[in-house]
């Protein structure tokens, strides 16, 4: 009863912040922008009274704003507020920027407002954000480094700024969250098992100085931070039966995220959580304070928290029961479909856009091309009761691969659907193929993945931990699962109109834009647009809506397999 009880209460507090939080009514465009602009005026005045360098709260309290302004961007491109969310957006970014000197404060300010610029010409804000992306290439921020004294004077070390412990299922991950990026080097050695990472120009905040700290749970109970000479912060975590463990960088702020996978994950217990709740994360304090209750302890979420109000059905209709999951294409069930989650929120990619036109075909583009049919999916998607869409872009602008994930990450997307077109130097190649995130399973898939990862923007120190992100890929089995049922899709409907439809088949490559999605994702290449044929249909408006209705069968086929019949809409988080 205890157990229970406890429970209980921390459901119920969680509950009340969550309420007291986001207003339940900020629905519309215009309730959205209300609520963001008030948060905005608290975290800049934050902001006036902080001190050069920005506190871990801060920095998140500075991107939660921004992030609010985003999304009323992107679920309501066309009100007239969204506008205005971009030069609020736009305009924090930039007070960072010349309060903390950070390069990508600097850069997040540009991206907005080169966004405002291009979707929205005639907005009053187009001068003044013109005027600004001059200002903010010349502009030297108020609290910037000193100049140095002579050339030999070393640079002002980083900051390790908070260290989090988040427990999965079938890994603990542990997030070292600097002020900037860094370079490190890492080495795991036994006796004990230990994992350590010495991070080069790094000083700590006064809260992590020669920390210990320690948790309840398995694998990672321990982590240890001590300082070496030439201003080396050591980092090190106490092991006990990981099987192997992968390392990635995440940018905005950057953050070096460590994944300690369980010897025996599949037979591993973990403790009972109540239904749809997260795991709980352990925050810095408690993990210092192991004395509180530190196993009751609720982080609050990420981003703000809508609880819609349940809709009233008639005594006399009760809705039906939702059926179980089908099996997944393994012949098991995965957690998702062990926890009975469904899809309500999609990010659409259209491919390229902008300075990257993609496959130039003869009158057309691969990024006009996808941009068309992904809006077509749009309006199919739209129709259908308790699914949001969202889209990495709606007009031809570039964004970085790896900003595609990061939208769909930030935006707590339950699917991930990348629309391409293929290309090849044989000008026979045809067909339509369709790929989740895992190694190159042939030559043409390498090329394949090879041209569209070109607009990446990592450097080759990044490989390694891009092989590790991807040999611990936790959505494998449900990305497959989705790329089948897209595959066939496609092939299917699209044979009635093209009898000489090809199927090449569902393949595995290393896509950046599907790297770190933390939802199924999977990238789908509609046809060959060097194929005349092929760029002949695709240039005709009935084609391509055959297209968005195929990629609208296999969405809503997956979907329906992961819950049984449709599901309601997710919760705002």
């Amino acid at each position: 009863m205890t157990g229970r009880f406890t429970w209980r209460r921390t459901i119920v507090a969680l509950a009340a912040a969550l309420a007291v939080s986001v207003p339940a009514s900020a629905q519309t465009a215009r309730e959205r922008y209300e609520a963001a602009t008030d948060r905005d005026a608290t975290v800049r005045q934050q902001l006036t009274e902080a001190g050069a360098t920005a506190t871990s709260d801060l920095r998140e309290q500075i991107g939660r704003t921004i992030a609010a302004f985003e999304t009323i961007v992107r679920r309501y491109p066309t009100s007239g507020y969204s506008d205005n969310a971009l030069w609020q957006a736009a305009s924090l970014a930039e007070a960072a920027y010349l309060k903390f000197n950070r390069t990508d404060d600097r850069e997040q300010a540009t991206r907005f407002y080169q966004w405002l610029v291009k979707e929205y010409p005639s907005s009053s804000l187009v001068r003044r954000a013109r005027q600004q992306l001059v200002s903010i290439a010349e502009v030297r921020p108020a609290v910037a480094q000193p100049v140095p004294a002579a050339p030999t004077q070393p640079a002002a070390p980083a900051t390790l700024l908070d260290i989090q412990r988040t427990v999965l299922p079938d890994t603990v991950r542990v997030t070292l969250e600097l002020d900037r990026e860094v370079t490190y080097r890492e080495e795991r050695i036994a006796g004990p098992d230990r994992l350590f990472f010495d991070l080069k120009g790094v000083d700590v905040t006064p809260a992590l100085k020669d920390a210990a700290l320690n948790y309840p749970g398995d694998i990672v109970s321990k982590i240890r931070v001590g300082r070496h000479p030439d201003a080396t912060i050591r980092v090190v975590l106490d092991l006990e039966a990981v099987s192997r463990y992968s390392v990635f960088t995440l940018y905005h702020p950057f953050r070096l995220v460590i994944d300690a996978e369980r010897a025996n994950a599949r037979a591993a217990t973990t403790p009972a959580l109540p239904p749809f709740a997260a795991a709980p994360e352990l925050p810095l304090a408690a993990a210092l304070s192991p004395t509180r209750e530190a196993a009751t302890a609720v982080v609050p979420p990420a981003s703000p928290v809508v609880i819609p109000a349940a809709p009233v059905t008639p005594a006399a209709t009760p809705p039906p029961l939702p059926s179980a999951a089908t099996a997944n294409g393994a012949g098991g069930f995965s957690i998702a479909r062990q926890l009975g989650l469904g899809v309500s929120r999609i990010v659409i990619d259209p491919g390229h856009g902008g300075q990257d036109p993609g496959v130039l075909g003869k009158g057309l583009t691969e990024a006009t091309l996808v941009l068309d049919v992904a809006l077509r999916l749009e309006k199919l998607l739209q129709k259908e009761p308790g699914l949001e869409v969202v889209l990495t872009r709606r007009t031809d602008v570039f964004i970085p691969l790896e900003e595609r994930t990061a939208i769909a990450n930030r935006e707590s997307a339950d699917m991930f659907l990348s629309i391409h077109a293929n290309a090849s130097r044989n000008l026979a190649a045809k067909g339509i193929e369709t790929y989740y995130l895992s190694f190159a399973s042939s030559p043409e898939a390498e090329a394949v993945a090879a041209r569209e990862n070109s607009a990446s923007g990592r450097e080759m120190h990044h490989l390694p931990d891009i092989v590790k992100a991807i040999t611990l890929n936790n959505k494998l089995d449900e990305s497959r699962d989705l790329a089948n049922m897209v595959q066939e899709s496609l092939v299917t409907s699209l044979s009635k109109t093209n009898t000489q439809v090809r199927s090449r088949g569902v393949k595995k490559a290393p896509f950046v834009v599907l790297i770190g999605a933390e939802m199924p994702s999977v990238l789908a290449e509609i046809s060959f647009v060097t194929n005349r044929q092929e760029l002949a249909l695709l240039k005709t408006n009935a084609y391509k809506q055959k297209v968005a209705e195929s990629l609208f069968a296999a969405v809503m086929r997956y979907r329906k397999s992961l819950k049984g019949q449709a599901t309601m809409a997710s919760q705002e988080r």
